[in-house]
């Protein structure tokens, strides 16, 4: 019977933003250069596609296993719906924050991609805002305390933000807010902020800075964090008009699309469509589409306690529901017997502490924190035994 089940070897993301231990110490991932270890992606993303290793030590990229029998590998509802593995897995640890940015909508991202190479814009170019033709909704699983902006605040705490500033500059703004306090009014002062003339901008900046200088409180704290990295950008403003979240470690969170969001600090498991569909709206250096970023993002406003994800519990697992058919997330315990559990698609399976041992009918594999396997959906199920937690990811 040909393999089922392959361990695999993950690339690793050293952008400036990752922490140089947080992925290193608590998955046991050498890093003997030091360099910042921002992200760990499992699956088959262009930009960077695991490695396939069976019993016998061979190794071949997992993309090229799917292409071979993507029927197989996949299973026949994946492949008719997505055509590939759907989804893309990462361990995630930020050591400063990410850009703000927004995800299109799946009927968006097919507009957008097909324009764009229409106008003959190359897929790589920093001016492209549509590397591809999907949605890219995510969810974030905190394995430490993890910091986050996800979502507009309500209106009227916007407006009492910005009062107790009482930034000159930003007073005609904050007045016109104030009577249209409605995603329209909202909409409108977001662009007029991200849009300032450079020196008004400045001017804000210096207030808000001086301001947060005298408060160590959230979210003034985050903008002191942010003024040492982006000393000149609007993003700075962000944390008084999006949620700021903390999650525990344990907490999940979903992000929609179209929704503002940013990372700022921490170390988690992502679990994403596989897009690369980014609409910046600051703290970077990369290019900014202030149309297209207003084109794609929704300015409904949500309260803090409705962003976090509500598990479902059952024995050893734990579910966080999502709604969308791309991924599935689910936390397991390991048990001391064997247990059985049916698999309807490709899965990946990341164990996070202790030591995890997998089988399928063709072959097992035991794991320990940081090590991950693929299962072919042909597999039909897989065992699962040990002292150890596990992640799986799969798909509807």
């Amino acid at each position: 019977m040909k393999t089922t089940l392959w361990k695999l070897k993950n690339v690793i993301k050293n952008y400036d933003w990752g922490s140089i231990d947080g992925i290193a110490k608590r998955f046991h991932i050498d890093n003997p250069e030091h360099k910042p270890m921002a992200e760990l992606w499992m699956g088959v993303h262009p930009a960077g596609t695991s490695i396939a290793i069976n019993a016998l030590g061979e190794s071949c990229p997992l993309n090229q296993i799917i292409q071979k029998s993507p029927i197989k590998i996949l299973g026949q509802k994946t492949y008719q719906k997505f055509n590939n593995l759907p989804y893309l897995f990462k361990i995630l640890s930020a050591q400063q924050p990410l850009s703000i940015q927004v995800h299109p909508e799946l009927s968006k991202a097919i507009e957008g991609f097909k324009r764009e190479n229409q106008l003959g814009i190359p897929i790589n170019s920093p001016e492209r805002n549509y590397r591809d033709a999907n949605h890219k909704p995510e969810l974030i699983y905190a394995i430490t305390p993890f910091l986050a902006m996800n979502g507009f605040q309500p209106v009227t705490d916007i407006i009492e933000h910005f009062e107790q500033l009482n930034i000159s500059v930003l007073k005609k703004c904050i007045n016109e807010l104030r009577h249209n306090a409605t995603s329209d009014g909202l909409k409108v002062f977001f662009y007029r902020l991200l849009t300032l003339e450079k020196s008004l901008k400045q001017q804000a900046i210096a207030e808000l800075v001086a301001y947060a200088n005298t408060h160590n409180q959230c979210p003034y704290n985050i903008i002191k964090m942010i003024a040492k990295i982006y000393p000149d950008d609007s993003g700075i403003f962000a944390p008084l008009i999006l949620n700021v979240i903390k999650l525990n470690p344990g907490q999940a969170m979903y992000i929609k699309a179209q929704t503002p969001h940013a990372y700022i600090s921490g170390t988690g498991l992502e679990i994403m469509a596989s897009s690369d569909n980014v609409l910046r709206a600051g703290l970077t250096s990369k290019h900014i589409d202030i149309t297209e970023l207003f084109k794609n993002t929704c300015f409904d406003t949500s309260y803090h306690d409705h962003l976090l994800t509500q598990p479902i519990k059952h024995k050893n697992k734990i579910t966080f529901p999502v709604p969308v058919e791309d991924f599935a997330f689910e936390i397991i315990t390991g048990q001391l017997k064997p247990i059985k559990q049916l698999i309807n698609s490709a899965e990946i399976l990341l164990c996070i502490d202790g030591n995890i041992t997998i089988k399928t009918e063709t072959d097992n594999i035991t794991l320990t924190a940081g090590e991950s396997v693929f299962i072919a959906c042909c597999a039909k199920a897989f065992e699962y035994q040990g002292e150890g937690t596990f992640a799986r990811a799969f798909n509807h």
